[in-house]
């Protein structure tokens, strides 16, 4: 019987909703009131001209993505710069998202304690993290359709009410305030660094490429409206928040639970308050959906065991790949030692968009290079260079750390394959016992 193999099951609704919930998390219920604060007025537009600067990075990553149909993301865009590379790459990809998927799952719990205390803490605290963690990873299990019917209904509980409240906000607190003043040049790239990690994450869907349909076509689609629709939206909210609070907002870690309130009275801060815990169940959701096809892909490429790579035949999804991520992310959820990686998340996937636009001219599917591929793609490489450098020595000793980790744990797996090869060939020359000259 033929092994199980993953399908291509997921289309371009599918991939956006992928690549929009990777994008929108928790961010946007915290971010209003930093930029506020820091921009006035100002701070709404900072979306769309970072959406446009950001282009540079994103299409020449879109147009490398295209050309790569196989899933596990930045191990196999990795792989063309040799088997070490793909590796590297892939080991801080996937270590960065296992973490950022534990932060966040603290955060979950910390808006559900607001409801019911008893999560907030302790034994209870413990328990709901293990539940939440292990009941996505069991809808990721059951099928790749099934999951991203249940991450449809995450990402219109949460967008559907932030845009009903930004809307409402706005014609309450009208007349709108005009843009205030542009800040100076070393203020604006503060603001357009914060603004630009808002958006980092849109690359969740490409890391299941290999199960999604026409992915030369899909995958740059569903990139660019994201970024498009997370411009809007953030745009939308942030505008409302400008409104309603011009002098900055109350001092608090929940911006926008105030703003409902503000609207709407207890009503509204619930409706908002639910909205963040549904916004972060789609962005853990999505990370759990895209994240173990990497370990998977790793498995395929023998850099990890081939435990890894193995599909369940009733459901096509990676279900060993998916289980090991909820129990390694549980672990550091429940520890709390995820934090010190949690910091090089953002400075982990812009080497990664580096590496991928760096990519392209050794993709399997690539176009005719003309001047302007390579033009894009040097100007895309030099601003996740630039943004790289504004991550604090803290970021970097991290990623250093973290790479170092990989390249041991590389070394002991090829030496591992190495041992298990030369056994085999032994093998294959001895002859059986019974042939052997008895002489």
């Amino acid at each position: 019987m033929s092994e199980a193999r993953l399908e291509r099951k997921i289309g371009l609704p599918g991939a956006i909703l992928l690549s929009f919930n990777g994008a929108v998390g928790a961010g946007i219920f915290a971010l209003p009131a930093v930029l506020a604060a820091d921009f006035g007025s100002f701070a709404p537009w900072l979306f769309p001209l970072v959406a446009i600067l950001s282009l540079l990075i994103v299409l020449p990553f879109a147009r490398s993505v295209a050309a790569f149909p196989d899933s596990g993301g930045p191990a196999t865009y990795g792989r063309v710069f040799g088997r070490a590379a793909g590796f590297e790459l892939g080991w801080i990809y996937y270590v960065a998202r296992v973490a950022a998927f534990a932060a966040n799952a603290n955060v979950l719990i910390s808006y559900l304690g607001r409801w019911w205390p008893a999560v907030g803490e302790g034994l209870g605290r413990a328990a709901v993290l293990l539940a939440v963690t292990f009941a996505l990873a069991a809808a990721n299990v059951a099928g790749t359709k099934r999951a991203l019917t249940l991450l449809g209904g995450f990402t219109l509980l949460k967008a559907l009410p932030l845009l009903l409240f930004a809307v409402a906000g706005l014609a309450m607190f009208a007349p709108l305030p005009a843009p205030g003043a542009p800040p100076p040049l070393s203020e604006f790239e503060a603001g357009a660094l914060l603004v630009f990690y808002a958006f980092v994450g849109f690359e969740n869907v490409v890391v299941p490429a290999g199960e999604t349909q026409r992915p030369s076509a899909t995958l740059p689609r569903a990139i660019l409206i994201t970024i498009g629709s997370t411009a809007l939206l953030y745009f939308l909210v942030q505008f409302a928040f400008v409104a309603a609070f011009p002098d900055g907002g109350p001092d608090t870690d929940a911006p926008l639970i105030d703003l409902g309130a503000l609207i709407a009275g207890p009503v509204g801060a619930a409706v908002l308050t639910l909205a963040a815990i549904f916004s972060l169940a789609g962005n853990l959701h999505a990370n759990m959906t895209a994240t173990p096809r990497v370990t998977h892909a790793m498995g395929e490429a023998g850099d990890l065991p081939r435990w890894f790579a193995r599909v369940s035949a009733r459901f096509a999804t990676p279900a060993n790949s998916i289980l090991f991520m909820a129990a390694a992310a549980a672990a550091l959820a429940l520890t709390g030692s995820f934090i010190w990686l949690a910091v090089v998340s953002t400075l982990a996937r812009l080497f990664v968009y580096a590496a991928t636009i760096a990519a392209l001219p050794r993709a399997p599917e690539r176009p005719r290079l003309t001047a302007a591929h390579w033009i894009t793609g040097a100007i895309g490489i030099a601003l996740c260079g630039y943004a790289a450098l504004q991550a604090d020595g803290k970021a970097w000793w991290t990623l250093g750390a973290l790479a170092l980790a990989g390249l041991v744990l590389y070394a002991l797996a090829a030496s591992a394959s190495r041992s298990s090869t030369s056994t085999a060939r032994v093998s294959a020359i001895q002859p059986p016992p019974s042939t052997r000259d008895p002489s």
